[in-house]
């Protein structure tokens, strides 16, 4: 019986009607497309490497202690595949559509936190798969492990037939309180007694985490008085519009060396073009305005790939959306990111995540649920890169030709970009208020002009990565 982190529990209670926070894709594959007989026997034969996908959440009476994972002693994959088609021959926008309401529709939280949809129909004897999966089971890098573990580098990989399974026996109401009591007392304990070096170890990790923060609070108080495209944060409402765009990596790359900066600034730099001509479309754009946007940061180690809990923290980034110049955007998103790695340098964010499990279980859920209720303004976008695979992966000897991410949006952020790479491309999902952003789609096509607009600037200038 294995206990939900701090982290994890906190994606579990901030799960709402309006805010289903599971992750997922759209990925897209060479046709024939397989029978639903054949995918359900692949998954079974893949579930003794995955056995969080048999169980399910189960709650502590009074919420005294975090959330424990049992495993479901009706699970029934056949409720976990579903079988969909798109009218022949579906094209992208049938795709996109078919996604968009397949994500956006909340998981049984009373089962295994997680779903696979088999799309026949697209063109060119094409079909894809539409996966999501809770947020407290999975960070995207995490999940890039698991979607390597369901697909095959090998076209003609064999799989094994699968094996029978029995659920280990849910513990009593009374069994969880006791157990959650004993741990609030013996976890504190384990740290004490971990000894000298990991007490002075903690010690030292606070000291700098503090004096990072307050070396960080010239940044927060610039932030705080910078205007933000606030008309982008508000209520969020059950349904979703969902947009994707696409580039190639050698784009991103071209840009990189000749604009200098990372891949992930010319990312957001991109990006920062969508939203301008969101913004300007809608006479929302002033001069000095900015899109704050969350980027997550993995912080899990190389010998984690693979654990299934979410070892995850977070920067803010202002995206001078205001900024005519591409060049100069570029440089703004710089500076931020490389102030960004000099603070992270200095502080453990593993640490920090790991306090949070020290928190009193129940304040916990009554925080989480009482700030996505509340909702904010800070914060107006959440843009993650997940790197993937650099090698062609295949489903039941099918080759996945695209795949593109699923992000969740909450707590007043309305609106949230996935990116993801794969072999030679890079991909944006778009997951947005249906409501609130009926004009997705210049967000979109802005992030492909964005793209061009770099690329087309690199090819005026030689190299410059070593500025």
């Amino acid at each position: 019986m294995d206990r939900l982190s701090a982290t994890d529990a906190g994606f579990y209670y901030a799960e709402s009607e309006d805010a289903p926070l599971h992750v997922g894709s759209v990925a897209v594959f060479e046709g024939p497309p397989p029978s639903y007989g054949d995918l359900v026997r692949l998954l079974l034969s893949k579930m003794p490497l995955v056995p969080r996908y048999r169980q399910r959440v189960r709650r502590v009476p009074l919420d005294l202690g975090r959330p424990v994972w049992v495993d479901d002693p009706h699970f029934q994959i056949l409720y976990h595949v579903r079988h969909t088609a798109v009218p022949r021959p579906g094209g992208p926008e049938q795709l996109r559509n078919l996604a968009g309401r397949v994500l956006g529709q909340r998981l049984d939280m009373a089962k295994p936190l997680w779903e696979v949809w088999l799309v026949e129909g697209l063109e060119d004897d094409r079909w894809a798969i539409i996966s999501k999966v809770h947020h407290c089971m999975v960070d995207g890098i995490a999940g890039t492990d698991l979607m390597q573990v369901m697909f095959d580098l090998d076209p003609d990989a064999e799989h094994g037939t699968p094996r029978d399974w029995t659920p280990q026996r849910s513990p009593s109401g009374v069994g969880l309180v006791a157990g959650a009591l004993t741990e609030s007392v013996t976890a504190p304990l384990r740290q004490l007694t971990a000894g000298p070096a990991a007490v002075t170890g903690g010690a030292k990790g606070l000291v700098s985490s503090a004096r990072a923060a307050a070396s960080a609070l010239p940044a927060l108080a610039r932030q705080a008085l910078t205007p933000t495209a606030r008309t982008l944060t508000g209520p969020i409402g059950p349904h979703r519009r969902w947009a994707w765009a696409d580039a190639e990596f050698a784009e991103f790359k071209a840009a990189r060396t000749a604009l200098g900066g990372t891949v992930n600034d010319v990312v957001l730099t991109a990006i920062t073009r969508g939203f301008r001509d969101l913004l300007k479309g809608r006479g929302a754009l002033g001069a000095d305005t900015v899109v704050r946007t969350m980027v997550p940061i993995s912080v899990r180690q190389e010998g984690e790939r693979g654990s299934l809990d979410n070892r995850v923290t977070a920067v803010f980034v202002d995206l001078p959306v205001g900024v005519p110049d591409a060049r100069e955007r570029l440089a703004a998103i710089r500076r931020q990111m490389d102030e960004h790695k000099r603070t992270m340098q200095a502080v453990d964010a593993r640490s920090i995540i790991a306090m949070g499990d020290f928190m009193a279980p129940t304040m916990l859920a009554l925080g989480v649920r009482a700030s996505m209720q509340a909702g904010q303004t800070w914060c107006q976008a959440v843009t993650t890169n997940v790197p993937g695979p650099r090698v062609p992966l295949y489903l039941l000897g099918r080759r996945m030709v695209s795949a593109h991410p699923y992000v969740p949006i909450a707590g007043g952020t309305r609106i949230s970009i996935g990116i993801f790479s794969y072999l030679n491309s890079m991909t944006f999902g778009i997951n947005a208020d249906f409501d609130a952003f009926p004009d997705v789609d210049v967000l979109s096509e802005g992030i492909r002009r964005g793209v061009d607009e770099l690329v087309a600037l690199a090819a005026e200038q030689p190299a410059a990565a070593a500025r």
